[in-house]
């Protein structure tokens, strides 16, 4: 799908000074929808052609980290427990 974006000329030239414009608004789609929990990780990937390896990266890059429960951190606590020699 192509999507077309009505953006003032002046305020279109500010936006897309730092780089694509095009893939500023992808990239901002995409990631706001990630937050949202309307697309995952797979769609996130293929939404901006990127391999796996590079989705977490994109995700760090942007401050958008996985939630922590307490439960991952109780299982992590007793993981390093179990490695005491």
């Amino acid at each position: 799908m192509n999507l077309v974006l009505p953006i003032p000329d002046d305020i279109a030239a500010s936006l897309g000074a730092n780089g694509d414009i095009v893939r500023q608004a992808l990239e901002g789609l995409a990631l706001e929808s990630y937050r949202a929990g309307r697309l995952g990780k797979a769609e996130l990937r293929r939404m901006l052609g990127l391999e796996r390896l590079e989705v977490d990266g994109f995700l760090r890059a942007h401050d958008v980290y996985d939630p922590i429960t307490f439960e991952d951190v109780e299982r992590d606590i007793r993981d390093l427990q179990s490695l005491r020699l």
